[in-house]
């Protein structure tokens, strides 16, 4: 696992977008196939098989988080990229901006997901699908099972618990730590009004007395993997999975209170000049073996959508495949929230942040 390449993307993508402006992307030859992605499908040993079986190339451009994504295709021209990876809550986004091709639901094997991830509220838009979900997994407590009473690890009540002081490392991303924080309380992420924040804000204020850091996705995955905290609030598989092998000890659990699920999908440019090998990528990346090497991808691991991920014994024992049921009954979207009640959201973080 490559701490550095896994920052910011389910955490925020402003410093991104901000590092996007006055940039144009020029992708190469339309008889490829030019793919926005994110770094998981970078990896070669996903492409290639890909390549070699249609005797082209992929030309992939990494972005980090939807408004990254966005700045470069408003900074592209009509047909410059086939396909895109993209938030499945997203998805509406783009296609209120005209950018996306109706998927045809006989040509994707819909039917194989984890019903949980088809999230046809997000990927299908007056009736037409427009994204399909390849990929996800959790926002929830990531541990050193040689450090903690694993059972704790159930509930979410551990992280305000006063055993783990100064053992706990928060991400420094509101969203995702604000919805564990409701779950702690028995409150559900997409009901979230601002009369809940006062008892959301009194959690994360004990969360943070028990932190020894609030910090980026960066240091506080290495805090973790180094032994510098034995807890990681809002690490999931994708964070223990890829580095099982280097540390046996660190795993992840999904508490009986929930956790907070993310989702990416794939979509296929309306304007794209590829359309029969922008599907077929999808397609590909859909298949049990291309679901099985993007969930085991280079720069990160996550949950295939497929049940029928072609994953080895091993892979499916890390990623706890046949214990995905029982998670995903229990898991949360992230919230959701007005402009409003956002901006109030990220007042109760900074004052978080801020409390001694």
């Amino acid at each position: 696992m490559t701490f550095s390449r896994l920052t910011r993307r389910l955490f925020g993508a402003s410093l991104a977008a901000l590092a996007l402006a006055g940039t144009s992307y020029a992708p190469a030859a339309a008889a490829d196939l030019n793919a926005l992605v994110w770094c998981d499908h970078s990896d070669p040993n996903l492409l290639k098989p890909f390549e070699d079986a249609n005797g082209i190339k992929v030309n992939v451009k990494e972005f980090e988080g939807t408004g990254a994504g966005l700045s470069i295709v408003e900074q592209s021209q009509p047909g410059d990229w086939d396909v895109m990876v993209i938030d499945s809550i997203d998805i509406r986004r783009g296609v209120e901006r005209g950018l996306f091709e109706p998927l045809a639901d006989d040509q994707l094997p819909v039917a194989d997901l984890f019903p949980e991830v088809v999230m046809d509220q997000h990927t299908k838009i007056d009736g037409k699908r427009y994204g399909i979900t390849e990929k996800f997994g959790y926002n929830t407590i990531g541990f050193n099972t040689s450090k903690v009473d694993v059972k704790d690890m159930d509930s979410l009540a551990a992280l305000t618990d006063p055993k783990y002081k100064g053992r706990i490392a928060i991400y420094d991303y509101y969203l995702p730590v604000i919805g564990m924080a409701a779950m702690a309380i028995g409150k559900k992420t997409a009901d979230l009004t601002e009369a809940d924040l006062p008892e959301i804000k009194d959690v994360l204020i004990k969360m943070k007395g028990n932190a020894k850091a609030v910090t980026d996705v960066v240091a506080s995955q290495t805090a973790l993997a180094t032994g510098e905290v034995d807890i990681l609030v809002g690490g999931g598989e994708w964070v223990t999975a890829g580095i099982a092998k280097e540390n046996p000890d660190l795993d992840f659990s999904v508490p009986k209170e929930g956790a907070v699920l993310w989702s990416q999908s794939l979509a296929m440019f309306k304007d794209s000049k590829n359309k029969d090998m922008a599907m077929k990528f999808i397609q590909y990346i859909m298949s049990p073996e291309g679901q099985a090497r993007l969930a085991t991808s280079s720069c990160y691991w996550g949950m295939p959508a497929s049940t029928k991920a072609a994953l080895t014994d091993e892979q499916k024992k890390t990623l706890r495949f046949d214990e995905q049921p029982g998670y995903l009954s229990r898991a949360q979207g992230y919230p959701a929230p007005s402009e409003d009640l956002d901006k109030k959201m990220q007042d109760v973080w900074t004052e978080m942040i801020q409390a001694q």
